[in-house]
């Protein structure tokens, strides 16, 4: 893997807090609109700039874009942001629930994402690619960074244990979720050189989140290489920001379903369809989660059920058939319900399990939901499965937490 180390673009210590702010795509133009009020330092003036228009501005109008690029130049004008005067490493680190994972803040390599030893496991759709594209082009830069995964290396873990032991550039807790966010500077030539060699001998690295980022990323740089008469592989724009993690340190969680309506059977009916496939336990009206693979959570007419599905419903020495989407999608979402693609189908929504399963309840209950279907989370162990045997994992498998925060470090294209 070809790494680089880069010139940060960043926020003063003092203005950390108020510059940071959650990434672009986990909340709509109304939530970012609230959270930047009165917080003319808000990164979401840059990722967000629809905020500074009337309500109901397009955010892909080609003024909006040109305000991301006006904002950024600002922010660096009054100070809020600041280029380093030297290419480093940095450390960024997150804690949630008591549990802290470290990741290196890096350039990836354009030609790396390009030739696959970046490895993908979800398919991305155009029009989102296009939007981060004309994104990055507008500000020349990496607002947002890309969460990578790689293999876990003791020799990296050493080096950045020495830098976390002390004084830290940034150590906030975000209001928002009560998450910690910690964050050191690499400046040692010497670590360095290493961290760029130790990764030099991975064989590969992993999109953990972030998957239209990364392929904007990339396709710009590959885009600028071509517009490049004199082009030689070494500029900037040759590479693009991510954050990496050692995958052991990674926690995937629940990505869970609601649906509608149950294609037209009375409760009794699908219940009895769904016995053909699992054995269908009624669990009454507490919460109930599934605590392995292969066991589902339903919730329908006020009461859970676990659902295990019968050997033979599925293939356990199958990358893509063990997994418990995989056997949900085809038993129950398409063979019951008639939903056949997860990505366009109307009937159907889906819930990070961040929110917790009383959130896949209250949307039954209300009545804008009739059935709910909570989901064994993902291993690490299987999304690298997938991505090393060049398969494509269904769509809304994995959710992440924490998310990486936006504005802590920003990567220029030149």
């Amino acid at each position: 893997m070809k790494i680089k180390p880069f010139k940060g673009v960043r926020p003063p210590k003092e203005y950390v807090e108020q510059v940071q702010s959650r990434p672009y795509d986990v909340l709509n133009s109304a939530e970012a609109r609230a959270e930047a009020e009165g917080n003319e330092k808000s990164l979401y003036h840059i990722i967000k700039p629809e905020i500074d228009f009337p309500e109901g501005t397009d955010e892909h109008d080609p003024k909006v874009y040109e305000k991301a690029a006006q904002n950024f130049q600002m922010f660096q004008d009054k100070g809020w942001l600041v280029q380093d005067g030297k290419e480093r490493y940095y450390i960024y680190a997150q804690t949630m629930n008591g549990k802290t994972q470290y990741g290196l803040v890096v350039c990836a390599y354009v030609d790396d994402y390009m030739t696959g030893k970046i490895k993908k496991h979800e398919l991305t759709r155009r029009d989102k690619e296009e939007d981060r594209m004309k994104h990055v082009r507008v500000n020349n830069a990496n607002i947002e960074p890309v969460f990578f995964a790689y293999p876990d290396n003791k020799d990296v873990d050493a080096i950045v244990a020495k830098y976390t032991k002390g004084t830290p550039e940034y150590d906030y807790t975000a209001e928002l979720d009560g998450f910690r966010h910690t964050f050191w500077i690499i400046d040692d030539d010497a670590d360095i050189q290493r961290i760029t060699e130790l990764f030099a001998a991975m064989p590969a690295m992993y999109i953990a989140d972030g998957h239209h980022r990364s392929a904007a990323a990339a396709l710009v740089g590959a885009e600028k290489a071509k517009q490049n008469p004199n082009h030689r592989g070494d500029e900037e724009y040759n590479f693009f920001m991510a954050v990496c993690f050692p995958a052991n340190q990674l926690t995937i969680i629940d990505y869970n379903r609601v649906v509608k309506d149950l294609n037209g059977l009375s409760d009794e009916e699908f219940l009895k369809k769904l016995s053909e496939d699992f054995i269908v336990e009624k669990k009454g009206t507490e919460i109930f989660k599934p605590s392995h693979l292969h066991e589902f959570s339903l919730y329908l007419g006020g009461n859970w059920y676990s659902l295990v599905a019968k050997p033979g419903t599925y293939n356990d020495n199958d990358p893509i058939g063990v997994l418990d989407v995989t056997i949900s999608s085809n038993l129950i979402l398409d063979k019951i319900l008639g939903i056949k693609d997860l990505r366009s189908d109307k009937r159907i929504d889906f819930v990070g399990g961040i929110r917790g399963l009383g959130e896949l309840k209250k949307r039954v209950d209300s009545g804008e939901m009739k059935v709910a279907l909570a989901l064994y989370p993902v291993s690490m162990k299987q999304l690298i499965d997938i991505a090393d045997t060049g398969n494509i994992m269904p769509p809304k498998t994995t959710w992440f937490e924490p998310k990486l925060r936006s504005g802590l470090v920003i990567h220029k294209l030149s």
